[in-house]
Order: C-alpha cells, then structure tokens, then sequence
C-alpha cells in the first residue's frame, strides 16, 4: 500500500483492494471461531474525531483491542489542531507517540497533509471527499452476498458525495459497472467521474430508473450529510424523487442486494419497507466496518 497510509482507494491498485478484502475475510473468520490475532500487540492508534460517529470509534477501538493493541480517543476539542496548530506540527508530534493515526474530518487536504508531515501510517476514516473504509466495507459485504464483485453492477441513489465517490473508485477498481443517479447540480466529483469513464463502465444520469435498471446491488445515503444540517430542508426538496423504493427495486436484477452506510432516514432516501426487507444485508455490511478496517490496519501497521 501507499506508503502504508489509507488515503483514498484512488491510491490502492486493484490487486491491493483484493488482498484487504481477502485479509478482512480471514479475520472475520478467526473471529467469529474464537481465533486470536495479535498482530499489532503493543501498538497505539490515535484516533482524531473533527467529526463525531459511533460506528467509526466503536469499529477502530474494538478492533485495534481484537489486534491486540489499544486505541486512544482524541476529539479535535481537545486537540491543539483545532486551535491553530499547523496539521505540519500536530502530524510530526503525534508520530513521536503513536503508531497509526485515524482521523475523521472535514477536509481531504488535513489527511494528505498528516501522511506528508508525519512518519507513521495515516488512515482516512472519512472527509468530505471520501469514505474508503466505509466502501472497502461494502465490497466485502457484496463479494459475501454475490460471490464476486467482477461484472455486478452497482447502483447508488442521492447525493454525488463523499460515499458517491469512494464507491465509483471501488467498483470500478474491482470491474463493478457503476451507475449514479442524482440531481444535475449534485453530481460526484467530476475528476472522479471522467476517470470512471475512461477506466470502466460507468454512467451518472438524473433518471433514477435508467441508472437502477438491471442492478445487481443499489445504495443510497442521507440526503443531507454531516454539516449541511442547514440545507436538510431544501435538499429534501430537491432529492425527494431519489429514493430507494419498490419502484426502483422492480426495475433491478432479481435478488438485488440494498446497502446504506447509516444512519438511514426513513422515508427520504429509502422507505421503511425496502430498508426492513434488506435489514440483514444493511447490518452485515455494518458490521463488516469492523473487519474491513481491521485488514487495513494489519496492512498499514505491521512492521
């Protein structure tokens, strides 16, 4: 991997996303068996919050204690980083103590930033840009479902953001035709999308059936994420006809998977029925945060 840093999937090869896949697989094995693997024993991982989450600090904690090492909660309140320490300094100070450092924030440079300044491995639990541990989640939780993710196509439903991103990145890595439906003015990055292009099948289109039709997976998230609170209103406007429904699931393959990276509002971006009908795959892929993440930091944090 990059340098052992988890940036973005835009820096791992096809081949790598494999080998954390397959590693998140083995791990999940040992531990539903009761296997030990103390991998990282004696090893520290901070883990810097600038946006708060439950299934992010729960999943990094108990995994770095399954691998035998601890996690250390560091909230940007109580961080000098959020008070006008350089992201320079924080990095090259912090890699005098620990040996990994998480962090989930705002901005994709602050990650880039720390793996430049700092000597240790860097892992992106979220920006606004993307969301690779989440995604690396979901291709293993399809590759469970489907056997393979090679030829499946994926459909994801609402906002071009950060999860929008990272899955056109995975699928497309992995041979998954990706196709994304939303608004005109709410595409995903537009880098992103031209690479898709170039490198898989890949289509974006406001139609919600063109881009469902013939689906193998579909995927949506909250309309409103972290930090748009202010829009929710008009955005509710404005994606009201993006929504994972009966219709949308008829026009899809037969056995169509649905996921949602929660938390899951109801009635907007899916309906309570299509959610509860497809609740074990939406909490298997859950859970999968935790052996996902835990493939990442063995191939991060590993002498």
């Amino acid at each position: 991997m990059n340098n052992k840093h988890l940036l973005k999937l835009m820096d791992l090869s096809t081949e790598e996303i494999n080998e954390i896949l397959n590693l998140a697989d083995q791990l999940k094995y040992e531990k539903k068996n009761g296997i030990e693997h103390h991998l990282l024993k004696g090893k520290t991982l901070g883990m810097i919050f600038a946006k708060s989450s439950t299934r992010t600090r729960v999943s990094f904690e108990v995994g770095m204690y399954d691998l035998g090492g601890q996690a250390l909660f560091l909230s940007s309140k109580e961080l000098q980083i959020g008070r006008g320490e350089p992201v320079e300094d924080t990095a090259r100070v912090l890699s005098r103590f620990l040996d990994g450092i998480m962090i989930r924030t705002f901005d994709q440079k602050e990650v880039e930033t720390l793996a430049e300044y700092g000597s240790i491995p860097i892992i992106n639990g979220l920006t606004d840009f993307c969301h690779p541990c989440q995604v690396l989640a979901d291709l293993q939780t399809i590759r469970e479902y489907k056997g393979s993710l090679e030829g499946k196509k994926l459909c994801y439903v609402g906002d071009g953001n950060n999860m929008a991103n990272s899955l056109i990145v995975g699928g497309i890595k992995t041979g998954m035709k990706v196709a994304i439906a939303c608004p005109k003015d709410y595409q995903p990055d537009a880098e992103i999308m031209k690479w898709a292009s170039e490198n898989g099948d890949f289509l974006c289109t406001d139609n919600i059936l063109e881009a469902a039709a013939g689906s193998d997976v579909l995927y949506t998230d909250v309309w409103a994420s972290m930090g748009q609170e202010g829009e929710a209103e008009e955005r509710k406007k404005i994606f009201k006809d993006y929504q994972i429904n009966d219709s949308v699931v008829a026009v899809s393959n037969e056995g169509v998977m649905v996921l949602h990276c929660l938390p899951a509002h109801r009635e907007e971006e899916i309906t309570a029925k299509v959610f509860e009908e497809h609740a074990n795959e939406i909490f298997d892929e859950a859970e999968n945060r935790l052996h996902a993440q835990k493939a990442v930091l063995v191939k991060c944090m590993v002498d």
